[in-house]
């Protein structure tokens, strides 16, 4: 046996046992619980931490997160409307263009011919 299928058996033993070891100790109640609370405790801190922060900027006039996404919003939808403002404009100056080039040809008398 090569020194590398030996240590690779070794290793392979290690990492089996201490998955095992592990996956124990993390489907324990005893384990879960705690950090389930501490996780808790975490994320209500970190959003009370968030709060204040906002509070804070948005005291001091600078425009907090939300602030932000909804001038986004506001500025996307003026967006939409603008573009479908010049989609209307393009094809009322195509429908003008196409009335005056007939009123053209029309006055001119290249429409149907007269005879004098």
């Amino acid at each position: 046996m090569s020194a590398w299928e030996q240590f690779k058996k070794g290793f392979d033993s290690w990492e089996d046992s201490t998955a095992k070891v592990l996956e124990r100790v993390l489907k324990s109640p005893s384990f879960v619980g705690p950090s389930g609370g501490l996780l808790s405790a975490y994320m209500r801190a970190r959003a009370k931490n968030e709060e204040r922060k906002e509070r804070l900027w948005s005291e001091v006039g600078v425009a907090t997160r939300l602030d932000q996404e909804r001038t986004l919003f506001l500025l996307n939808r003026l967006e939409s409307k603008l573009l479908d403002l010049e989609e209307r404009i393009d094809v009322l100056v195509d429908r003008l263009e196409a009335s005056e080039a007939k009123l053209a040809r029309a006055s001119t008398g290249g429409g149907r011919g007269k005879s004098a």
